[in-house]
């Protein structure tokens, strides 16, 4: 075993500790059981331990009852319920319906493992259907009489329709008599009964050209947008390994960067009848396109969206078209950012009512216009938490149907939970009680709702509620986790601490190994992304987080949402405007000292963190601002310039114009400053962060500051890596300068990837046909020869059948306790 150098202050700490704590060490042979628990972790195979987890409700014709399918003890169980009265009973009898079907196909069937997924049933309930292998089956609930069928259209599906009528040609006024177009840049109108074409404008040029024609509901005005194109420089990248030769090849892509020059739109009205056209004096269109107008009912005026070059600046405007006149009918112009994931809009014509989404309190919220005046009617929602989005908005019955979190003090604030809202005031009413994470599906009535909720420590649990008053009507499932526990498997846990300020919370969650020894100090890893536009702690539950796999080598892998992530108060989010640098490290590390105090295993003298995309910017800044705390670095796919990375994202969080900020938030241009182990891996497709223009920027500026770093480029990857050669690079870094251990060498994963692999062996005498058994049929994959075998890739409780001649022989359910299938 590898000797560590310990450091002073870890020697330290271990000499002030009343009881010995033993440094984290594996030998070769433990190094090698502790990847081979890992890739067990990798290959999914502890979602198959959990049972119960997922309800998908299938609503009966009326909506007042629905199916849905369990996995318990006894296998896999269809369900019926009735809403009105609240009973769950099984929508059939199992154990008679597989007699029946053994008896009309000669198979033999377990009760528990029906060779169907999905089924429909009846109106009264008496008949039910499914797909056997390439054939429709039904049988009578009444008799259990199985038959082949012929497959009707589902219960409860719309009786077929005429189909409606074709749409008039773009461009055709909605009176049918005009049609516009673009010609040689200016705008024209011909009558579509024939007649001689009118030009509209005389203004079009090459370089402002006309276009985004939109009619009024009148058919007399036109809108239309003159654009003055923007540079839409070309990003190039080399692809070195092309299918079809053996020549690299050069590719070229539009790739605006922040500052380039961008299409500036001015907006016109052109009125047909008299054959002319005016610019309305507006500020021009200059992010993004123009938006379709939504036009007033029974007037020819619209209004329409603008967000501001830089997301500094939003307004709703209103122009009326034959005045040319405008006006503003809603500003947002915090002096920072306004970001397009927070906003809502919502006409209500008949009152001329707009619902609006905006932070000028402090927090994210609702409010009702006057859209006549643009003055505020009423705050519809309020308090310190934050709307995280309308689900839809009930205009009869006047009530919005939204997301929030943040409403229950001392609970984990990024929880979501459903609310309904009045219109006309009143506090919001919770739909969802659960303290957890919720989503809900509505029946086709709307009536009544299906609830699922959970989180990282607590199991997935499913109702079914009544939409008027939130009311129970059932509890349809409860996860089982119990074979997931009894195999090891260690349960996330929440932490929060303070952050930066002493006073904020800082919420984040950390994994453990499964066979943790408490006695014994662990390396932490930080898996990070802090890109403003949302949080990104897991908050559900998953036996098949990644994190864990990480931990099974034997660190302590935390996520953490710092200061500058979304989904919190308007001052803690703008802690990242045009302060991408700052990436809540302040928090983060105050957040991993106290889960140290918290638990003493946890050794926070060796930090490790990792990211990919903007996270990788973080990651790799960790090491060139924070070299003190952080040790080791991975950086994937990593935008490390924000001038040389995509237009959106930077300008929305650094501002526009183009400040020096930026070159000084640039990992390229701190590079010198890196200290620590860094490892920078990238993709030499990547079309989303450009490699040339990122990571080896940073490379060549790490080279002349004369810093030592590592380096892989993937030839033919994009934003992302397929297969597990770049996740076991990971692990060998962390492992080899963490730990100070020697990882295996090129250790390969019985994983393989996302899902796992199985074996097919064909003990017959004859050939067989290997099908994929989906809900909606049979897919083909292999003929096997007899004798033959071979390795298939799966999921977990997928299902498979062997036919030969047309008929099953064989059926195999993908189990990780059960890798060989043979067909006898």
């Amino acid at each position: 075993m590898r000797p560590i150098a310990l450091s002073a202050s870890l020697a330290l700490l271990l000499s002030a500790c009343p009881l010995p704590i033993a440094v984290a060490q594996d030998g070769p042979d433990d190094i090698l059981e502790a990847y081979r628990r890992a890739d067990h972790y990798l290959s999914g195979a502890m979602s198959g331990l959990v049972r119960g987890a997922t309800v998908e409700p299938h609503w009966l014709p009326g909506g007042q009852g629905m199916w849905y399918r369990v996995e318990g003890e006894d296998g896999r169980r269809f369900l019926l319920v009735d809403a009105r009265a609240g009973t769950i009973e099984p929508a059939f009898d199992h154990d008679r319906l597989a007699q029946a079907l053994a008896q009309a196909t000669g198979e033999t069937f377990d009760a528990g493992e029906l060779p169907f997924t999905t089924i429909e049933l009846s109106e009264d309930a008496e008949v039910v259907g499914f797909p056997l292998d390439m054939e429709y089956w039904e049988c009578d609930l009444l008799t259990y009489e199985c038959r082949r069928a012929e497959r009707n259209a589902p219960p409860g599906s719309p009786a077929e329709e005429s189909p409606a009528p074709a749409p008039p040609p773009a461009g055709t006024s909605p009176d049918g008599k005009w049609r516009a177009e673009v010609r040689g840049h200016d705008v024209w109108v011909e009558p579509t009964e024939g007649g001689e074409a009118v030009q509209l404008s005389d203004e079009g040029s090459a370089d402002h050209s006309f276009g985004h024609l939109r009619w009024s509901p009148s058919s007399r005005y036109l809108v239309a947008w003159r654009t003055e194109p923007g540079d839409h420089l070309e990003m190039p990248m080399i692809e070195s390994l092309p299918e079809d030769s053996l020549r690299p090849v050069v590719h070229t892509n539009v790739y605006d960067l922040p500052g380039d020059k961008l299409d500036v739109h001015e907006l016109w009205v052109l009125d047909v009848e008299a054959a002319e056209g005016d610019r309305v004096a507006i500020d021009p269109i200059d992010w993004w396109g123009p938006e379709n107008p939504h036009w007033l009912p029974g007037r020819d005026a619209f209004r329409y969206r603008q967000i501001h070059r830089g997301f500094r600046r939003v307004r709703v405007i209103e122009v009326d078209c034959a005045s040319r006149s405008s006006r503003v009918v809603i500003e947002e112009q915090p002096g920072s950012f306004v970001p397009p994931q927070k906003e809502f809009l919502h006409y209500i014509d008949d009152t001329d009512e707009i619902i609006w989404a905006s932070e000028r309190d402090g927090w994210n919220h609702l409010y009702l216009i006057d859209g006549a005046t643009g003055e505020v009617i009423r705050q519809l929602t309020r308090g310190e938490w934050v709307v995280r989005g309308v689900e839809s908005v009930d205009e009869e019955a006047r009530t919005i149907l939204l997301r929030g979190s943040g409403r229950h003090p001392g609970e984990d604030p990024y929880l979501v939970r459903y609310y309904r809202v009045s219109l006309d005031g009143g506090e919001p009413m919770e739909l969802t009680p659960g303290e957890g994470q919720h989503e809900i599906s509505f029946s086709p009535t709307g009536e009544y709702f299906v609830d699922t909720w959970s989180r990282v420590d607590l199991a997935p649990v499913t109702e079914l509620r009544r939409s008027a008053d939130s009311s129970l009507i059932a509890e349809l499932a409860r996860a089982d986790t119990s074979a997931l526990e009894d195999a090891g498997w260690p349960w996330p846990e929440p932490f929060v601490a303070k952050g930066r300020d002493g006073e904020t919370d800082i919420w984040g969650v950390l994994f453990r190994p499964s066979n943790l020894d408490p006695s014994r100090r662990y390396p932490v890893i930080e898996s990070i992304y802090a890109g403003p536009h949302d949080s990104f702690v897991p908050k559900t539950f998953s036996a098949t987080h990644g994190h864990q796999n990480l931990a099974e080598l034997g660190f302590i892998v935390v996520q953490i949402d710092g200061m500058g992530t979304s989904n919190r108060s308007k001052a803690f989010h703008d802690v990242a405007d045009r302060n991408l640098a700052d990436s809540g490290f302040p928090d983060r590390i105050a957040w991993m000292r106290a889960l140290a105090d918290e638990y003493p295993y946890v050794d926070i003298t060796r930090v490790g963190i990792y990211g990919s995309s903007a996270g990788g910017y973080n990651a790799a800044r960790a090491l060139l601002a924070h070299g003190d705390f952080y040790d080791v670095g991975i950086a994937l796919s990593a935008n490390h310039d924000h001038r040389t990375d995509k237009v959106w994202w930077n300008e929305l969080w650094m501002g526009y114009p183009i400040g020096p900020h930026y070159a000084e938030q640039s990992n390229v241009t701190n590079a010198g400053n890196l200290e620590g182990k860094l490892l920078l891996i990238h993709g030499e497709m990547d079309t989303n962060v450009y490699c040339s223009a990122s990571t080896m920027q940073l490379a060549d500026a790490l080279i002349k500051s004369n810093k030592d770093f590592d380096m892989l480029i993937v030839p033919g990857a994009g934003h992302g890596f397929g297969g597990t050669y770049v996740t076991r690079r990971m692990w060998d870094y962390f492992v080899r300068h963490l730990h100070g251990v020697e990882p295996p060498k090129e250790y390969e994963f019985a994983a393989r990837g996302s899902g796992i692999h199985f074996t097919i062996k064909n003990l017959r005498q004859e050939s067989a046909a290997i099908y994929w058994a989906s809900g909606s049929g049979l897919t083909k994959y292999h003929d096997l020869e007899p004798g033959q075998e071979l390795d298939q890739h799966s999921f977990i409780g997928h299902r498979w059948v062997a036919r030969v001649d047309g008929r099953t022989v064989s059926r195999y359910t993908v189990d990780p306790a059960a890798l060989e299938w043979s067909i006898y």
